[in-house]
């Protein structure tokens, strides 16, 4: 949402105790809303076109391809028109993604999740490499269920 009362940097400083205005600050803040959340929900399979079939007639799901150079891939959407999730084809570097729902979570640094999923029994099954514009990777938590992370490359100093 891009209105005024969805951007904290919009809204005015708050009163302090003393009944004056805060200093705002000379950096923006960083939108951390998203952290945690649920971004995206894709499958990525050997034979998409027939999977893409499947969950169209199971789900009720329209379809609309994406162009990928030389194949498509295909977003799933409500009837609405709304884009819900995706299926891929596991081809390129999606080739080594297991064949299930999989959901992409953001977090603050892809890099150093995976270095905690590590360090806390999990793997790292593929990335961390940048795809649609953020870094990602997949993970497999200890019980064996894996989760996708994105986050916004960080800036070098």
């Amino acid at each position: 949402m891009s209105d005024s009362h969805s951007d904290p940097q919009s809204q005015p400083a708050e009163a302090t105790t003393e009944g004056q205005a805060e200093e705002p600050t000379r950096e923006p803040k960083k939108d951390v809303s998203k952290l945690g959340r649920v971004e995206w929900l894709d499958l990525t399979v050997p034979d998409a076109p027939r999977i893409r079939d499947f969950y169209s007639a199971v789900v009720g799901w329209k379809t609309a391809e994406v162009d990928m150079g030389s194949y498509a891939d295909y977003c799933m959407n409500l009837p609405t028109g709304e884009t819900i999730a995706g299926v891929c084809h596991a081809r390129g570097s999606n080739a080594q993604l297991p064949a299930q729902w999989l959901v992409y979570v953001r977090v603050p640094s892809v890099h150093e999740s995976a270095e905690v999923c590590v360090k806390k029994g999990g793997k790292v099954l593929d990335g961390p490499r940048r795809m649609a514009g953020s870094d990602f990777c997949v993970i497999q938590d200890p019980a064996g269920a894996v989760m996708a992370l994105m986050s916004d490359r960080k800036k070098s100093t």
